[in-house]
């Protein structure tokens, strides 16, 4: 019985450049080659094909997803609220650390049609 050694999977230009020498292989087996195959429990090999679609994105400078966006706690800030039922609307921290804001910080509400512009009250306007 012969084991094969799990290779690590291309990334950046190396994969890039694979995929230049095996233009004629099909999508499955190009994510084979590249070694984008884990093993499952019963032993067969599974191919990645997510993995290895993110990671030719990610080689061609293409990131799906934003770290900086993310508040660590498995969410992401979405840029959208609703009005809860005492008629209040929440902004979540993730959009003030986003902005830099500390506890304190004033705004001013300038209501239009439709919408709400929040105004940071600076730090002249405080004074008088």
């Amino acid at each position: 019985m012969t084991t094969k050694t799990q290779m690590q999977p291309l990334t950046g230009k190396a994969l890039l450049q694979k995929l230049k020498e095996i233009p004629q292989l099909s999508r499955s087996a190009k994510a084979r080659e590249c070694g984008y195959v884990s093993l499952v429990k019963n032993g067969n090999a599974r191919v990645n094909i997510s993995a290895f679609l993110n990671a030719i994105l990610e080689a061609r400078g293409v990131s799906l997803d934003s770290e900086s966006e993310k508040d660590g706690r498995g969410r992401e800030a979405t840029y959208r609220v609703s009005i809860h039922k005492n008629g209040t609307i929440v902004i979540g921290a993730s959009y003030t650390e986003k902005m830099g804001l500390k506890v304190g910080d004033e705004f001013e509400i300038k209501l239009g049609y439709k919408h709400i512009h929040l105004v940071q009250v600076g730090e002249d306007d405080k004074k008088g």
